[in-house]
């Protein structure tokens, strides 16, 4: 066979393809053109995103905020933790572990050298 025969074939069957399926998108209701399935929901020319104006709102938003926060340091630590206290080591607290951890250290050293000691005798 010839290549443009085999071609000119294909080429037919896929008109035919294609016209059958319109043909069943019309009698559904449905139409073959991209029309009917074009996306909606935002105007045309613009992009996804966030506006200009939007953006300067959330600007001005968050100017804002961190002013607030920069005048008020421990009252808005205060409403951003809800007044509770975080979890945490008082200096005590931590003076004491580093006291045991010493102690403990310190015990095993000793027996470490009396264990060395021994072998070598």
């Amino acid at each position: 066979m010839d290549i443009d025969k085999i071609l000119s074939e294909l080429r037919s069957e896929r008109d035919r393809i294609a016209k059958t399926i319109s043909v069943l998108l019309d009698g559904v209701g449905l139409s073959g053109t991209s029309k009917g399935t074009a996306k909606r929901g935002r105007p045309p020319g613009r992009r996804k995103g966030i506006t200009a104006e939007g953006r300067r709102r959330l600007s001005q938003a968050m100017k804002a905020r961190w002013a607030a926060r920069r005048t008020k340091p421990a009252a808005a630590a205060k409403a951003t933790t809800g007044g509770k206290r975080r979890a945490g080591m008082s200096a005590a607290g931590r003076k004491r572990i580093a006291e045991a951890m010493r102690k403990r250290w310190a015990e095993k050293r000793k027996a470490a050298a009396q264990a060395g000691s021994k072998s070598q005798a």
